[in-house]
């Protein structure tokens, strides 16, 4: 069965188009990385300083994925590159960065 995904975040104005470059080319290893973590359809949408992520997760154990995903080294230096650019919105959780956002509407 396939989960998806949605969830938001702010990149600080200085830092968009640099956030832009870093995924326009990411580092090797970050995107097989994602594929080895059975994440898929993984989009990312920018309104203004607003960024929306999307992706669908057809795995078994999302939470030894993203485990997986957290330990890889690639990731990591991705991470570093890329999450101090990024602003985490005041409302979300405790222990996120990006916002989870929930589903109400879906069509296939």
């Amino acid at each position: 069965m396939v989960r998806r995904f949605g969830s938001m975040i702010k990149v600080k104005p200085e830092g968009l188009e640099q956030y832009k470059a870093y995924h326009a080319n990411p580092f090797p290893g970050v995107n097989e990385m994602i594929k080895e973590c059975h994440l898929s359809n993984y989009s990312i949408y920018q309104r203004g300083d607003y960024m929306f992520s999307y992706y669908e997760y057809d795995g078994d154990d999302y939470e030894a994925d993203m485990a997986k995903m957290a330990a890889d080294p690639a990731t990591q230096r991705w991470w570093d590159a890329v999450q101090p650019l990024m602003e985490p919105l005041e409302d979300r959780a405790e222990g996120e960065f990006w916002s989870n956002m929930e589903e109400i509407y879906h069509l296939d």
